[in-house]
């Protein structure tokens, strides 16, 4: 594949590169992936329009993205490619934008909404309870993820995600990927307030799925945790 700039969609977060970029900037590109990765699917829809706000706005909470650069530290053998990464805020409720997308070179965020697994909310409170990594849990992981390669699946077009921590290692053999889904658009905001709920898939809206290809790629971090 080959990376593109980030176009998002409606919800955007435009950030002074300090922040963001003195620190990613600073650390090492890491080795390659194992895999041989194929290139991105053909686009298909255009994102929404995003909505700017101030880095002032703290919209990404300070605990979480030190957790996301450690993360990055951490698994440095496997995650290929550190100029932009992806971060979850799972302590958000999905009614909130919480899937935030950070490019290290241009220090410019953006983020989107994100539903979470059915297990890991079993009430539909729109709040993510717990978190598991057992298949058949319908639960969403906490930890950090490695993005893989694209594929045509029973969701559409989706990501592969690889698990790197304990907590998300059966991240493969449970299939838990970045899919676009009807339930994860904006629209179930104004009808029920917050987002349905996925099988522990990083479900987004159809309209967005474009941007999230875009910005993240092949072999970039996402990581997902509360803070």
């Amino acid at each position: 594949m080959t990376d593109q700039p980030f176009r998002p969609g409606r919800r955007t977060l435009m950030m002074s590169g300090a922040a963001v970029a003195a620190s990613l900037l600073t650390r090492s590109t890491a080795g390659p992936l194992s895999s041989v990765l194929p290139e991105r699917p053909v686009a298909v829809a255009p994102s929404p329009r995003p909505q700017t706000q101030s880095i002032g706005d703290a919209a990404l909470d300070p605990q979480l993205l030190r957790k996301a650069l450690a993360a990055l530290d951490s698994h440095a053998g496997a995650i290929r490619h550190r100029d932009r990464i992806a971060i979850v805020d799972f302590a958000a409720p999905s009614s909130d934008a919480r899937f935030h997308f950070l490019d290290v070179a241009s220090g410019q965020a953006s983020r989107l909404l994100v539903a979470h697994g059915s297990g890991s909310d079993p009430r539909h409170t729109g709040w993510a309870e717990r978190f598991s990594n057992a298949s058949g849990s319908n639960a969403s992981s906490e930890g950090a993820f490695v993005t893989g390669d694209y594929y045509v699946g029973k969701h559409g077009r989706s990501q592969r995600l690889a698990g790197l921590d304990p907590t998300n290692d059966h991240a493969m053999e449970r299939a838990i990927v970045i899919h676009g889904a009807w339930y994860a658009d904006e629209t179930m905001i104004a009808a029920h307030g917050k987002l349905g709920r996925s099988q522990g898939c990083f479900a987004v809206g159809d309209a967005c799925l474009d941007a999230v290809f875009d910005h993240l790629g092949t072999g970039r971090l996402l990581y997902a945790a509360r803070a």
